[in-house]
């Protein structure tokens, strides 16, 4: 019994039907899409929370922010601090997920 299934694995070249193999080929170009880019908007004198929501509105959501005063204070309550500064400057055009700094001050030291 062994022996005939040995047997009847092993065929003769002839009896089997060659590859027909219908691999695609693929393209050696990126077909990726390139990113659109953004215009970065102008928020100087916003509160910080207006700055934010229009940045997002313009799609950039990579938001940095910095105390003006250099003292490493959190911009925990976004509408008491006023915009002074953003990198890049308003108008240059980004991709999407370009880090944008927006940079501010309390309300009360502008």
């Amino acid at each position: 019994m062994i022996g005939l299934l040995f047997l009847g694995a092993c065929g003769t070249p002839s009896s089997v039907a060659p590859s027909t193999s219908t691999t695609a080929k693929t393209s050696d170009k990126t077909t990726e899409k390139k990113k659109e880019q953004i215009v970065v908007p102008d928020v100087a004198g916003m509160n910080h929370q207006q700055a934010q929501d229009t940045m997002q509105a313009a799609g950039l959501y990579n938001l940095r922010e910095v105390d003006g005063k250099g003292l490493g204070r959190l911009l925990v309550v976004d509408k008491n601090w006023v915009q002074t500064g953003q990198s890049p400057a308003a108008g240059t055009k980004v991709d999407p997920d370009t880090v944008i700094t927006l940079t501010a001050v309390k309300n009360d030291e502008n």
